[in-house]
C-alpha cells in the first residue's frame, strides 16, 4: 500500500499515523529513537506491507503488471490500490478526503523533529501538490507513477502505468474491492494487539 492507505489505516492516533507514514525512512534500529507510539506505528506499516506483499489477491494484481513493469510490479500495483482508495473514499470513510489529507498533512509536519531527512526532503512537494487528493484521478496516479520511473534505478516502464490502469480498470479495481476489506479487517486486530 501506498501513502494514503498507510495514512488512513493508522485511524484518529497522530503517533501511529505519523510513524506509519515515516517507517519507509526508517532503517533498523533507528526505530528505537522514536517514542514508544511511533515505533508502533512504524511497526504497523512493516505488518501491513507484509500482509499486503503476500496476500493471493495482490499476487493476482502483480501476475497481471509484471509483464510490463517486472520488478516493480509491486510498486505499480501500491499506487493503483492507492488510487481505488482515493477514488472510492466516501465508501470507506465519513470524511471527505481533502477534509482526511489536510488533516493527515497537517499532524505530520507538526512534528519536524521526528521527521527523517527522506521525508523532510519530499513532504513539501506532497502538501503543494495535494498528492493524497491526486491521486483520486488518472492523471495524478500517472503523474505519481512518472515521478516513481525518473526515480528509479533501472528502466522501470512505470511511466505508462496510468495507460495500463485504464486499459485493465476493472479488474485492478475489483481486486482492490476484495483486498482492501481483508486489509482493514488485520490492521484493527494488529491496532489492538499494538496498544
Amino acid at each position: 500500500m501506498n501513502y494514503l492507505a498507510h495514512l488512513f489505516l493508522s485511524g484518529d492516533d497522530e503517533d501511529l499515523r505519523l510513524g506509519n507514514f515515516i517507517a519507509d525512512s526508517v532503517r533498523g534500529a533507528q526505530t528505537l529513537l522514536y517514542p514508544d507510539r511511533v515505533q508502533q506505528g512504524i511497526r504497523l506499516h512493516r505488518l501491513i506491507d507484509s500482509f499486503t506483499d503476500s496476500h493471493p489477491i495482490v499476487a493476482e494484481t502483480k501476475e497481471r503488471l509484471r509483464p510490463k513493469f517486472r520488478k516493480y510490479a509491486a510498486v505499480v500495483a501500491d499506487v493503483y490500490y492507492d488510487h481505488f482508495l482515493a477514488a472510492n473514499f466516501q465508501a470507506f470513510s465519513p470524511q471527505p478526503l481533502p477534509d482526511f489529507a489536510q488533516l493527515a498533512y497537517a499532524q505530520v509536519q507538526a512534528r519536524p523533529e521526528l521527521l527523517p531527512e527522506r521525508v523532510h526532503h519530499f513532504l513539501p512537494y506532497m502538501v503543494r501538490h495535494n498528492w493524497l487528493v491526486s491521486y483520486a484521478q488518472i492523471e495524478g496516479i500517472t503523474r505519481a507513477l512518472q515521478g516513481l520511473s525518473s526515480r528509479a534505478k533501472f528502466d522501470s516502464g512505470m511511466e505508462t502505468a496510468g495507460e495500463e490502469l485504464l486499459l485493465n480498470y476493472s479488474f485492478y479495481q475489483l481486486e482492490f474491492e476484495r483486498f482492501f476489506p481483508e486489509l482493514q479487517h488485520y490492521v484493527q486486530k494488529e491496532v489492538i494487539l499494538l496498544s
